[in-house]
């Protein structure tokens, strides 16, 4: 007995029809994203990062499109699955990685420690705000002595009466000195905890972080704290331990896993169009086999990595997603975009290092997204940590 299959056409930009494995409603929400960013991110993006500097406005226009914590549930947030959301990251990330990185934050960090770890009243007064982009938040953790350990922070709260007195230094953190709220972590006498500082605040100042040659379109900042007083109800009530922010960083990572596979179809986008037209000794450059070979190997890693951030979605959204599945998603996808980046760097030559093209920013940008949310080497280590039920770092 003989099967007939369908025949289906091969497209270059999906080039193994995984968009069919997508709803109705993942494809509107897709494409609804995909317009935004070639509308209002992609014109002028390369102006944004070439000043370093982000539009004040974009929050809002984020908002409206219901893509502050999307997949958080109630307060005005959308409601999506974890998969809409890991769309949404994929086309925010190819116009850059500093917009995904600015949405993340906002929802996946700052968004979500209130949600899951704040009190009723913390979440009605801030996420409905913050939902429409009408408040920003950050996520102060990562200090400058206290990165991939964030467990020997410094950062100290102690209790004066009803109150907490903070005092401290956070370093590298995204939308710091825009935002009007800052989720800061501290060590205390009951282990690390959780605070809402709102702009403003004695004693709390934010300043920006200049002379950065990556993610250029996105605000970073360094996070003072100097006796910042604070009301009891500035405590995120239900964190108590370092399991609190790594919950929220594991929600960042996951658009990670699915932004980088943006940033490696962009390139690989522009690689194709510009093999096609480029003359190079009387042909196109896509027609040495030199250069096929490596549109192929750019091909066959954004191909994979969708698969895999599309698995990784389906496991999220049936509640069977662990974080060391993302640290495996994270490695994997970050590092295949940076190789399909490299190449198409290659093959654009001396235009590879123009901002007329979004190669090199892209390029730039994913040697932060390689190290920020848990650098390579210790996702490695959390995978190799699992193979061999050996804990190297600990």
């Amino acid at each position: 007995m003989s099967l007939s299959a369908k025949t289906i056409e091969v497209r270059s930009e999906d080039y193994l029809n995984i968009d069919s494995r997508l709803s109705e409603e993942e494809v509107a929400i897709r494409d609804s994203v995909r317009r935004f960013v070639r509308d209002k991110i992609e014109p002028d993006v390369a102006e944004w990062f070439e000043e370093g500097q982000c539009p004040s406005g974009l929050m809002k226009e984020l908002g409206s499109l219901g893509l502050l914590g999307m997949h958080l549930q109630g307060y005005s947030c959308a409601e999506t699955s974890a998969t809409a959301y890991g769309l949404a990251c994929m086309e925010l990330e190819a116009g850059d990685s500093g917009i995904r990185s600015l949405v993340s934050v906002q929802g996946s960090l700052a968004m979500f420690a209130i949600h899951r770890w704040g009190s009723e009243e913390q979440r009605q007064e801030w996420l409905p705000q913050m939902a429409a982009g009408e408040a920003i938040g950050c996520f102060g953790l990562t200090e400058p002595d206290a990165g991939s350990d964030p467990g020997s922070m410094r950062t100290r709260a102690r209790r004066d009466g009803s109150d907490w007195v903070l005092n401290g230094q956070k370093m590298w953190i995204t939308n710091g000195s825009v935002a009007d709220a800052a989720i800061v972590w501290a060590q205390t006498d009951e282990g690390i905890r959780g605070f809402i500082v709102p702009k403003g605040t004695p004693g709390f100042t934010a300043q920006v972080i200049k002379k950065k040659l990556s993610l250029r379109a996105s605000v970073t900042s360094e996070l003072l704290l100097s006796d910042v007083r604070l009301p009891s109800s500035a405590l995120l009530p239900e964190a108590t331990s370092l399991r609190a922010p790594l919950s929220c960083l594991n929600e960042a990572r996951y658009g990670i896993v699915w932004g980088a596979v943006g940033a490696a179809r962009s390139c690989l986008e522009t690689a194709l169009q510009y093999a096609g037209e480029r003359q190079v000794f009387g042909k196109p450059v896509a027609a040495y086999q030199i250069q096929q070979q490596k549109l192929a190997l750019m091909a066959l890693a954004v191909n994979r990595s969708y698969l895999l951030a599309l698995h990784l979605g389906r496991l999220k959204d049936e509640g069977l997603l662990r974080p060391e599945h993302v640290s495996m998603g994270k490695l994997g996808n970050v590092n295949d975009a940076l190789d399909v980046a490299r190449n198409a760097r290659q093959i654009l030559g001396a235009n590879g290092i123009s901002l007329e093209y979004p190669v090199i920013r892209h390029m730039v940008n994913l040697e932060s997204v390689v190290t920020y949310e848990g650098t390579a080497d210790v996702h490695s280590l959390v995978i190799g940590g699992v193979l061999t039920g050996i804990q190297a770092f600990r």
